[in-house]
């Protein structure tokens, strides 16, 4: 599977496969929002002929870096051909994914050069990247001639016909008839949308029209870093999912959100048929105290300063506007703004100022439930964990007040005590990973001291890393809430409380399963060995397999749940398993650790009784197992039918319909949702701290740790 920030959407209302990056298919499409606020740049709006010097340096430190650096190097030393045949076939899917412009023998002439990729990029050649596209480009402008016309066409929606949704599978058109009619029937398919959203039918070829104008136009305007991301991005894929080279501009965006924080107006965009459009103002960022940008406003033009000239941006690409809106705190920018896409322009001149990335940032709640012994109720502290950040750059400064995980959560479980805490549940069910580092740190908090993670390099030799600091900021009953979604450092956190028998986990049947760990590596400082090297971007390399103290990897298998709850993320192809070309599963020898004694098999089956009975008899529940058998139907589909009755018959039970709940935006201010689904976890958490306060526990016999405790690297990174 192609790395989502690279991934190009062949149509600009495709399938949300940038936000997910999973392999199932949603037909029915929505905008998704970019959360990016990005100073000017310089750069050609015609795309470059050949590679750079530049180009061809960072191509060939990247090639030495995998060659030497990556954690399958010596399994990998005799794959060069296999590497090469995977690289291309990724790099096509990321420029053509729905296989819509390349024709079959564009890919068959590629395809001669699949096995001297490899060779090419040890000598810094990447015209192989140039040629694909300039050929891409061609094509473009012969569909974009037929998808005019047939946006301009009467369509029969009566006709029984369907649209092959087997994207993966389905071949290349073997010529430009067999390519139209492709286009037929997607055109036909994004009228149907448009019709189900009641738009009448000369507005909706307006959208289509300006939507394929704008993708057309941005797809012309693409720079050499950009071309350059996409194919060296193709290349690490084919080692595994989790290596990726990062442009300058992606390693800026990369290390602003490991700060959570940033300098611009605190805006959220989003592309809607050409126009930028803002859909959510930050709270207590520049523009939300400035009071006049509203949701569903539109950018038209952006100037820098008091009087720097207004920029049409109408057209531009969402990066190319967010790029001329971010700034130093302190400076102007000015926005030529249409209220809700509609009246007289304004300009609104906005101070720029550091913004807080609070969304990604521990949060808490307590919440009061049920009823103790002695009538008063119980006081569940919950965290709202989104991420594992760590301030990098403060750190490597020597900031003592750097932001982190750790110090934020130990100051909520402090004010928890204050309060009178009865249980604790950490919330990672939305939480991808990121620190290593803050993992081991976070486990600290809730266990004396022993080791968190083993890792194992690509010569085989394991170390364990361990909590050196003694005493706890929590002893009391902990219940950690997981999801599919839940990975890398998240499980290390998930894994270790479960190998300590120190809580529960709650969730879905399993978490995500990426048990490998990246380092960023500086291209620039690499390759000349200069400090303030230029700038080339960077390079995350997995360097590392992680395990659990009980020696279980969680590569491809994940932390399973103690107590599972029904829920269709258990269902998604979102895994690591669901990945192209994963770290295989494997494990090394138990470190040794003192158990201990908060959990048993006992009361696990015991708290999953109470749960299962909870759920069989809730109606809330039992609708989710409907719709997880729904979902299963669904996703077997490999075409849908372009029948305007039976489209809109399909419609009522579609994908997008069952997995909304999944992946709507919350409201911003609430630290939890208290739907039926948390509820019962909460349940299942008084559950827990009422079994424990009665002390239906079996004992353990402790086993010291042992072994030195290696000191682990601030900037080593799990997603």
């Amino acid at each position: 599977m192609t790395n989502p920030a690279t991934r190009m959407n062949p149509c600009p209302h495709s399938d949300g496969s940038a936000k997910r990056s999973v392999r199932f298919r949603l037909l029915w499409s929505v905008p998704l929002a970019v959360i990016l606020i990005v100073g000017s740049w310089n750069r050609s709006d015609a795309f470059p002929e050949k590679p750079s010097t530049r180009d061809k340096q960072v191509a060939n430190a990247v090639a030495a870096f995998l060659s030497y650096e990556h954690l399958n190097r010596q399994g990998l030393q005799n794959l060069d051909d296999e590497i090469s045949a995977r690289w291309i076939a990724s790099f096509l899917d990321s420029i053509d994914p729905r296989k819509l412009y390349f024709l079959q023998s564009d890919v068959d002439e590629f395809s001669k050069q699949k096995h001297q990729l490899d060779d090419m990029i040890k000598r810094g050649d990447i015209r192989f990247a140039y040629d694909v596209y300039h050929r891409y480009l061609k094509r473009l402008e012969e569909r974009k001639a037929a998808i005019d016309e047939l946006i301009d066409t009467e369509h029969d929606f009566s006709v029984d016909e369907s649209m092959n949704t087997d994207f993966e599978n389905r071949g290349y058109p073997k010529n430009a008839a067999e390519a139209n009619e492709l286009w037929r029937k997607q055109i036909k398919y994004d009228f149907l949308l448009q019709k189900a959203a009641d738009t009448e039918i000369e507005e909706a070829r307006k959208k289509l029209h300006r939507r394929y104008d704008t993708y057309a136009e941005n797809r012309k305007r693409m720079d050499s870093d950009e071309l350059l991301e996409i194919y060296l991005n193709a290349l690490t894929s084919s080692y595994d999912p989790h290596t990726s080279y990062l442009s300058p501009t992606t390693l800026e965006n990369f290390v602003i959100s490991m700060r959570l924080q940033l300098e611009g107006i605190g805006a959220a965009l989003q592309m809607l048929d050409g126009h930028t459009v803002i859909s959510k103002v930050i709270p207590g960022g520049a523009a939300d105290k400035d009071g006049r940008l509203k949701p569903e406003d539109h950018i038209i033009g952006v100037g820098q300063g008091v009087d720097g000239e207004i920029e049409d941006v109408v057209g531009m690409r969402l990066n190319d506007v967010v790029k001329q809106i971010r700034g130093k705190e302190g400076t102007i920018v000015r926005l030529q703004v249409t209220a809700g896409g509609k009246g007289e322009p304004k300009i609104y001149d906005i101070t720029r100022a550091q913004i807080e990335l609070k969304d990604s940032a521990a949060r808490s709640e307590i919440i009061e439930t049920g009823t103790k012994l002695d009538g008063k109720p119980y006081k569940v502290g919950v965290i709202d964990l989104p991420s594992f950040y760590m301030d990098m750059e403060a750190a490597r400064l020597g900031n003592q007040n750097f932001r982190s995980t750790t110090r934020d959560v130990k100051k909520l479980l402090d004010q928890f005590r204050k309060d009178g805490v009865d249980v604790v549940m950490v919330d990672l069910r939305r939480n991808g990973g990121g620190s290593l580092t803050e993992a081991i740190n976070l486990t600290g908090l809730f266990i004396d001291e022993g080791p968190i993670v083993q890792v194992k390099d690509a010569d085989g030799q394991v170390q364990h890393y361990d909590d050196t600091d003694a005493g706890v900021s929590w002893d009391g009953p902990l219940v950690v809430l997981t999801s599919k979604f839940s990975a890398s450092a998240s499980e290390i956190f998930a894994g270790a409380i479960q190998d300590y028998r120190r809580g529960l986990v709650v969730g879905d049947y399993a978490t995500h399963g990426k048990g490998t760990v990246q380092t960023l590596q500086n291209v620039g400082q690499k390759l000349f060995r200069l400090q303030n090297a230029p700038q080339l971007g960077a390079l995350k390399v997995t360097m590392q397999q992680f395990y659990r103290p009980n020696g279980d990897s969680t590569q491809n298998r994940g932390v399973l749940s103690d107590i599972e709850l029904p829920s269709i993320t258990t269902h998604l192809d979102v895994g690591e398993s669901d990945l192209d070309h994963p770290v295989a599963f494997d494990q090394v020898k138990s470190a040794r650790f003192e158990k201990l004694s908060l959990i048993d098999n006992a009361i696990v089956d015991k708290i999953r009784k109470q749960s299962e009975t909870r759920c069989t008899t809730s109606e809330d529940f039992q609708e989710v197992e409907k719709n997880i058998a729904k979902y299963l139907e669904q996703k077997e589909r490999k075409s849908i039918s372009l029948q305007e009755e039976v489209f809109m018959a399909d419609r009522k039970d579609a994908e997008d319909d069952l997995l909304k709940e999944v992946f709507e935006e919350g409201d911003e201010d609430q630290v939890v949702n208290r739907d039926f689904y948390f509820n019962e976890a909460l349940a299942i958490a008084i559950d827990y701290a009422e079994l424990l306060k009665t002390g239906q526990l079996a004992k353990t016999d402790p086993v010291k740790p042992q072994g030195d405790t290696p000191k682990l690297q601030a900037g080593a990174q799990t997603r």
